[in-house]
């Protein structure tokens, strides 16, 4: 794995949404776009990229449409 693979498996990103698009960051170089949901949880890991999405603390827990 590369020093920049590594970055990104450390990567921590705060949202203010439940459902979260992932597509590794730099184009054509990232992974498929792929929506993640939290579902109950407040937070949700990548299973291409290993970013991990947190919900942003006072960010309503309600899913918005």
């Amino acid at each position: 794995m590369n020093a920049n693979a590594n970055q990104l498996a450390d990567e921590t990103i705060e949202v203010t949404t439940k459902r979260v698009a992932c597509d590794g960051g730099g184009g054509a170089l990232g992974h498929p776009k792929v929506y993640l949901e939290m579902g109950e949880h407040s937070e949700v890991t990548c299973p291409y990229c290993s970013r991990h999405y947190v919900l942003a603390e006072g960010a309503s827990l309600s899913e918005a449409h």
